[in-house]
């Protein structure tokens, strides 16, 4: 009696990316740089197309790791660099500096606007032999042991592809469905709401510092100010977060009272606020799922974690996943084995960065006048604590690797 010869499953793609945003550019663009070796078929998703974000004018914070990362596909020749980071809280001593020089870095970090990274990274993209579906959205998707069945939308309807991994990008997808909506089973979700907004813009200033980062706590929230104008030392990218009722009254002032309240609120550092522009408001939360992976699907990036705007983490984190899951499928294959040893890689970094940002967020905007004495003695013994301020700024610029 002849054996049963097993039929081997078709698959469209090895990996499936939804999500052409800069996390999924990143992992598109480096995984096809690995495929001469890994002969992985790529396959990028996206609703969009990169020209509908080319003038998208939101500021993203890079640390100088998500540069070096970076570096190998594209980076974006508009961007600001920050050479100094100022932390302070207002009306409270205590306040601490981060040089660039101390770290034997040209940079700490980076202001890049959100359009002008996409552009980079889509070129990159481009250039590779990745499959780009642009105009194209992803429904819910099935698995099974060998693969997942991905319908995919399109003007000419909908059709259905094969792969072996399917990774989300994209913080809006696949998110209700599955494991992922039971929060009784293992991938629940971490979430907290901040009981805060946060009012984003660009202003300008009449006496400008160039190369700073400013990140000053009130009792409300911290007030980030990054500069973001290039060769416009006078322009810095806004995040002010506030109690939602304090914000709207915010956003309903004209121009003129919200820099006055804007002025107050940061001090005189760089003079006066002299314009605002693109002011928008959002709410914000912490939202984490307690694992990465589902058998043959993974997430990362926002599609993983959002986080608090303070220290501007979330971008950063989400690059650094990427480059971790593009070594592991790299090495493993198209195979959840490559997933999990993702998953363990990655466990210890999103540990602390989730941790420090969720920290920072609740326990600076405590107004209680013991604790804010606590703060400013902390700030202050960074000056004198080397090793810590070291740590502490080498996990914001590179995260734990391993």
């Amino acid at each position: 009696m002849s054996d049963v010869q097993r039929i081997e499953p078709h698959f469209d793609y090895d990996i499936a990316i939804v999500g052409a945003g800069p996390v999924g550019l990143a992992l598109a663009g480096w995984l096809a740089r690995r495929s001469a070796t890994s002969r992985l078929s790529i396959a990028l998703i996206d609703a969009r197309t990169p020209d509908a974000v080319a003038n998208d004018p939101r500021a993203l914070a890079l640390s100088h790791g998500s540069r070096v990362m970076l570096q190998e596909l594209s980076f974006p020749g508009d961007s600001t660099p920050i050479r100094h980071i100022h932390v302070s809280q207002r009306g409270h001593f205590g306040r601490t500096l981060i040089e660039h020089d101390e770290h034997e870095l040209p940079e700490l970090g980076y202001v890049v606007r959100y359009g002008s990274l996409v552009g980079a990274l889509a070129d990159a993209v481009r250039a590779t032999k990745v499959d780009w579906l642009t105009n194209t959205s992803a429904l819910t998707p099935t698995q099974d042991a060998d693969g997942v069945t991905l319908p995919l939308q399109t003007a000419e309807g909908e059709r259905p592809i094969r792969v072996k991994v399917l990774v989300n990008a994209e913080g809006g997808f696949f998110q209700q469905q599955g494991p992922q909506r039971d929060e009784s089973t293992e991938n629940a979700r971490r979430s907290r709401d901040y009981g805060q907004t946060a009012i984003v813009g660009t202003v300008s200033v009449s006496d400008p510092r160039p190369n700073i980062a400013w990140e000053r706590f009130t009792s409300e929230g911290p007030i980030a100010l990054l500069p973001c104008g290039g060769q416009r030392y006078a322009d810095y990218s806004l995040v002010w977060c506030g109690s939602p009722d304090e914000a709207a009254r915010r956003m309903a002032l004209d121009d003129d009272a919200f820099l006055a309240e804007l002025g107050a609120a940061f001090s005189s550092r760089m003079g006066r606020f002299t314009r605002i522009a693109g002011r928008a408001a959002f709410p914000l939360g912490l939202t984490a799922l307690h694992t990465l992976i589902d058998r043959r699907m993974v997430a990362i990036g926002n599609a993983a974690q959002t986080l608090h705007p303070v220290a501007g983490q979330g971008l950063n984190i989400g690059l650094r996943h990427a480059r971790a899951l593009t070594d592991a499928l790299s090495i493993d294959g198209a195979r959840p084995l490559a997933l999990v040893h993702f998953a363990q890689r990655r466990a210890l970094d999103r540990r602390l960065t989730i941790g420090a940002t969720d920290t920072l967020a609740r326990l600076f905007t405590v107004d209680f006048p013991p604790l804010a004495a606590v703060r400013g003695l902390a700030l202050t013994a960074l000056e004198f604590l080397p090793p810590v301020k070291t740590a502490l700024a080498r996990q914001m610029m590179f995260g734990q690797r391993r």
